[in-house]
């Protein structure tokens, strides 16, 4: 499947589909029922507060990684998991593109009222320029992008159930991204991959 070029600089490419049926939808109720889903809680403005979503953090037993305040120690790759994160290199270094990956970040969303707020994926471990890869599974929702300078216009990337998105060397440098709160039903899980620089 080639990759189409969503925007050039920085580089921002989308795979649809990465997985196709059944694949995708087996690995989606795999996932759903054999992970150990967590709800953690972030502090913010001296008050605890859950995640608005559940998450299970994968990877190298190295890969921990801190993430508003908090340290979080990877779970052991699950197979289905790693048979994905190799599938997703293999498909990025035949489009040309060098990726490799130690961990991943696994959110689960109930609905299209569970929610990530805005951020970017610029965590010291994850180096300067990282390139980072999101396999979404599940409900199709759009993740919205704006540059930090508002240079352009904020703009919207839908994310069908099986693709691939990937986020290229300065996109986390120049952009915040989020997926904001949407009226749309059905169970959506994400799968972003990182490579941790510490953990290398």
């Amino acid at each position: 499947m080639p990759i189409e070029t969503l925007l050039a600089d920085p580089p921002l490419w989308l795979m649809d589909p990465l997985l196709e049926e059944p694949d995708a939808s087996a690995l989606l109720a795999a996932l759903d029922a054999e992970l150990a889903w967590q709800q953690p809680s972030l502090r913010l403005y001296g008050r605890e507060h859950p995640i608005p979503r559940q998450q299970v953090w994968m990877g190298t037993p190295e890969a921990s990684y801190r993430y508003s305040g908090r340290e979080f120690l990877p779970e052991p790759w699950h197979p289905a998991v790693a048979d994905l994160r190799d599938r997703v290199i293999t498909a990025l270094v035949a489009a040309g593109i060098d990726a490799r990956f130690n961990s991943v970040l696994l959110n689960r969303y109930a609905s299209g009222e569970e929610r990530m707020g805005w951020h970017s994926d610029d965590e010291p471990e994850l180096g300067d320029d990282p390139l980072i890869a999101v396999v979404s599974l599940g409900a199709e929702r759009p993740l919205r992008f704006r540059w930090k300078r508002r240079e352009a216009p904020a703009f919207n990337v839908w994310l069908p159930h099986g693709s691939l998105l990937v986020m290229g060397p300065g996109v986390q440098r120049r952009l915040q991204h989020a997926l904001l709160p949407r009226r749309l039903p059905g169970v959506r899980i994400s799968l972003t991959f990182r490579l941790v620089m510490s953990a290398c």
